[in-house]
């Protein structure tokens, strides 16, 4: 996420490394990379600009030049601006109605049906709401099918009428519905439409005037830099949503739409999707983002998803069992599993501070694990659970049967002490100790 905007920012910050003494000289060339930096990542030019002369004014204004550490103070300025440009503080979703509706709007293409998924989830698991998806898109019938995928995967009803062409009838029968049965948010998806598209832009803006959501949320693909600032003006122009959903953030994302869609339409970011997986959903914290943006990590989200996945009882057991010297493989595979349901590998070490650099070179895929799993599934329950007698015989039957070289079995061994110790390390699941633990795993099977 961002890793070319922070690469360009992190150099950027290094021409006041290079001096003994800092000048208005060279605070200057730095925030001339900074917008350089800004630019590339496809963030509006006068918002570029007006940002650095921001933070050349308080800069100045602050003595940064007689400072001891001006470096430290001039990144601290331009994380308070990034943050304020951003939204400043956490935007929360207004769930006052009885039911509350919520109208999904956004183009073609954005991920909104899957996030409406994500939304209903999370309104699920972590509000204790009960929801109903609506399914609106009159013209796809792929687009009804999908979201009964999605509701059915996530345990959630999904109300349609898939002979009806009338957008605004289904999204009112589907309140009365939602009323009649208890259910306490609904969410309605609508068509994927284009702004320029006048009759698809009316309809939604009749269903919007129809049911009179309490949050119009606007579904915009990150991928798509500019585009989706202008995109999401547009939609802003004719329905006056109430917060922006930013999808694909996972993706190979310049970051120029979370950076300056707040300027443009002055309505807050509210949830940002980070992968294809129905909890890969967060809250959009401006100051967070803007740490990560800066190299400075997120362990507080990091922290946050290692709660989420944390179970008291296991966590006792697994205790007891390290300090018995009794943590096996199977142990070992649960806690990859706990770490898996955190999210995608590459998003997980973007939250630790430093991470980011110090495994630049190291590859890690969404399927880091699979090699590992492959080579522990391929011992016996008697070797998973006491690794010491797995001997040479045993490594070369486990290597055949999980199709791995025996170099790679022996590194996984050679490693596993290691390995539990970090584990030990874990229960605090603090960003020093996973990153370690990632640190650790240079070499192993699955990273390279």
């Amino acid at each position: 996420m961002f890793n070319n905007l922070s690469d360009k920012l992190d150099k950027a910050f290094h021409i006041l490394k290079g001096h003994g003494k800092i000048t208005e000289v060279n605070v200057a060339d730095t925030l001339k990379e900074v917008r350089r930096a800004l630019l590339d990542a496809d963030v509006n030019f006068k918002i570029a600009k007006d940002f650095t002369t921001r933070v050349k004014e308080k800069a100045l204004g602050q003595d940064v030049l007689t400072t001891l550490q001006p470096g430290q103070l001039l990144i601290k300025i331009v994380k308070d601006e990034l943050t304020e440009l951003m939204g400043g503080d956490v935007a929360g979703i207004n769930l006052s109605g009885n039911p509350s509706v919520i109208l999904m709007s956004g183009l073609q293409g954005s991920g909104k049906t899957t996030f409406s998924g994500k939304l209903a989830n999370f309104l699920k698991e972590k509000k204790n709401k009960k929801p109903l998806l609506v399914a609106c898109d009159i013209y796809r019938p792929a687009a009804i099918n999908q979201l009964h995928v999605v509701g059915e995967q996530i345990g959630v009803e999904v109300y349609s009428e898939p002979e009806n062409k009338n957008a605004v009838e289904i999204a009112l029968n589907a309140i009365k519905h939602a009323k009649a049965n208890g259910f306490t948010v609904v969410i309605i998806d609508t068509a994927g439409r284009l702004a320029v598209d006048e009759e698809m832009m009316t309809e939604i803006a009749n269903v919007h005037k129809a049911v009179q959501p309490n949050e119009t949320l606007f579904v915009v693909d990150a991928m798509t830099g500019q585009d989706a600032v202008n995109t999401a003006k547009a939609f802003n122009d004719r329905l006056n949503f109430d917060g922006v959903i930013l999808t694909k953030l996972d993706g190979d994302t310049r970051g120029g739409a979370a950076i300056s869609i707040k300027s443009v339409v002055n309505k807050p970011i509210k949830f940002i999707g980070t992968g294809e997986k129905m909890d890969a959903i967060d809250v959009f914290y401006p100051s967070r983002m803007a740490d990560r943006i800066l190299g400075m990590g997120d362990v507080v989200s990091l922290v946050e998803r290692a709660q989420a996945q944390y179970d008291e009882e296991e966590a006792r057991k697994l205790q007891k069992k390290i300090a018995k010297n009794e943590f096996g493989f199977d142990d070992f595979l649960t806690q990859i599993q706990q770490v898996k349901k955190m999210g995608n590998m590459k998003d997980l070490v973007g939250m630790i501070p430093g991470a980011g650099k110090a495994l630049k070179d190291i590859d890690i895929p969404d399927d880091a694990f699979k090699h590992i799993e492959a080579i522990i599934f391929s011992m016996t329950p008697a070797e998973r659970s006491k690794p010491s007698i797995i001997d040479v015989k045993r490594k070369n039957r486990i290597a055949k049967g999980s199709g791995r070289k025996i170099e790679e079995v022996n590194q996984l061994m050679k490693q596993f002490d290691q390995m539990s110790k970090m584990m030990k390390m874990m229960q605090g699941a603090g960003g020093k100790n996973l990153m370690k633990m990632m640190g650790g795993m240079k070499g192993m099977p699955g990273m390279r």
